[in-house]
């Protein structure tokens, strides 16, 4: 395994700097005007950040950092594949805030790009205290590893709860602390309202969008370590899955009776990837290649399920 001495700050320091030149295009240049963005160029992006995620792990870190073998780029991929999976479950429930909150097609790329830089943050933090424990205290790995295989079962037998926005203690804070203005002003977060400054519903929606994530995290953050403990393959494999997540969500937005039984495949992911950390309390160890062909096979499975029962359900009638 990649050791942690071998990464150095000016490494983690270039990493962060070029996915914030990523970022700065992203927003500077290509997505500076609100647009409605299509399947063809959600999943033009979607193909392209894949790629570059793929191509950081097997040739740019090897040939970069000292000591990157090829067991770091089964982990990072691994990895990386996880959190994705993981990500897609967080898009349907996005999708549904936006429905919730009519927020119109063009102004949703820059909820996202900001939820993202939010989730950067907050999930690079939690990196951070997360390695940081199991470095110190190596139980945490099986606890993580219980909490896990607790949260797929839940999953699997819990319903769709839908998005109540009043239920959210922060979004309840947010409307306390500052006025909100009653209608969207374009891509503004902050307009002028009754004589002062207030948010607008859109910043409402950012809010609840990061909070959502945040939720997420807790889920897949313990799941990466099952599958590695270097902070740095866990924080690259998260920044990219992060990173594709904005043109994911326009690829799968429209798409979501066709995943229906999504989230039983992650949920026995995060069963599978929880028993996995406890088997190594008794001395078995299950190889980060196989990990990758489950995650992988379980997930393509409960898609192409999903695909299969939606072409075989009955359209509805047309009311005469």
């Amino acid at each position: 395994m990649l050791a942690l001495a071998d990464i150095g700050p000016w490494y983690w320091a270039g990493f962060v700097s070029i996915i914030l030149i990523f970022l700065a295009l992203d927003l500077g240049v290509f997505h500076r005007k609100a647009h409605v963005v299509s399947f063809r160029e959600a999943f033009g992006w979607t193909i392209v950040w894949v790629c570059v995620a793929l191509i950081f792990g097997a040739f740019v870190a090897p040939g970069t950092v000292s000591g990157w073998n090829r067991s770091d780029t089964v982990e990072f991929v691994t990895g990386y594949v996880v959190e994705l999976s993981l990500s897609m479950d967080n898009v349907f429930v996005i999708a549904l805030i936006f429905a919730y909150f009519r927020v119109p097609l063009e102004y949703q790329h820059r909820v996202l790009f900001w939820g993202i830089i939010g989730a950067l943050l907050m999930r690079g933090l939690m990196i951070w205290v997360g390695a940081e424990l199991i470095h110190r205290f190596h139980w945490m790995l099986y606890a993580l590893g219980g909490f896990l295989v607790l949260t797929g079962i839940k999953m699997l037998f819990s319903g769709d709860e839908g998005v109540h926005p009043e239920k959210n203690p922060v979004i309840r804070l947010t409307q306390r602390l500052f006025p909100v203005s009653p209608e969207f002003e374009g891509q503004k977060f902050i307009t002028q309202w009754r004589g002062r400054r207030a948010l607008t519903p859109l910043a409402i929606v950012l809010v609840m969008v990061e909070t959502t994530d945040l939720i997420f995290a807790v889920d897949s953050i313990p799941a990466i370590f099952a599958v590695t403990q270097d902070a740095f393959i866990v924080f690259t494999s998260n920044v990219f899955a992060i990173m594709g997540l904005r043109s994911l969500y326009f690829v799968l937005a429209g798409a979501i009776e066709y995943f229906r039984f999504l989230k039983y495949g992650l949920s026995i992911v995060l069963v599978f990837i929880g028993a996995k950390m406890l088997l190594v309390w008794i001395g078995v160890v299950i190889p980060t290649t196989l990990s990758l062909v489950v995650v992988l096979g379980v997930i393509g499975a409960s898609i192409l399920l999903s695909v299969l029962a939606a072409k075989l359900r009955p359209a509805p009638e047309e009311k005469s």
